[in-house]
């Protein structure tokens, strides 16, 4: 089985702490998390992905508009370019710590926010990434410790 998203989901999904639409969006972002997590396949697909699926009923949903395309074009050219692969619908990417390291490091330095451009959750993500990603719900981040914290005193 595979995670379906969308490919501005892929840069959601880094900061993702718990917050969203409603509480069936939260519920089931939540479930995505953990399969992401524990190491599930991502499809990158066109249009509303499995995030997205609580929010379908409402015709009006955010998820099929324009500037939504828009976001998932610019995201999408930005994973292609720090991943140095070619990404297009159906593309699989297998999540994995290294993975989402270097995806936290890019979306940290701005490499990747060019989807983030009017988002209303851009402020929470920069806050997020601010905090070294403390609390994200995939594939928990944890930043490097310094040489001084690591370094063990060996007896003689």
């Amino acid at each position: 089985m595979t995670v379906r998203l969308r490919p501005h989901h892929l840069l959601c999904m880094l900061t993702f702490v718990g917050e969203g639409y409603s509480p069936a969006f939260v519920a089931n972002y939540r479930r995505l998390a953990g399969r992401i997590s524990a190491g599930e396949p991502i499809e990158i697909i066109s249009g509303p992905d499995d995030i997205c699926a609580p929010l379908l009923s409402d015709e009006a949903a955010h998820c099929f508009g324009a500037s939504v395309a828009d976001r998932d074009a610019a995201a999408l050219a930005d994973i292609a370019r720090l991943l140095e692969r070619e990404l297009e619908a159906g593309a699989v990417i297998a999540p994995d710590a290294a993975l989402f390291e270097k995806l936290r490091d890019a979306f940290s330095a701005g490499v990747t926010r060019r989807a983030c451009a009017g988002c209303e959750w851009s402020s929470l993500c920069d806050g997020i990434a601010g905090e070294d990603y403390a609390g994200v719900l995939v594939m928990g981040f944890r930043p490097p410790e310094t040489a001084k914290e690591t370094s063990v005193r060996r007896p003689e």
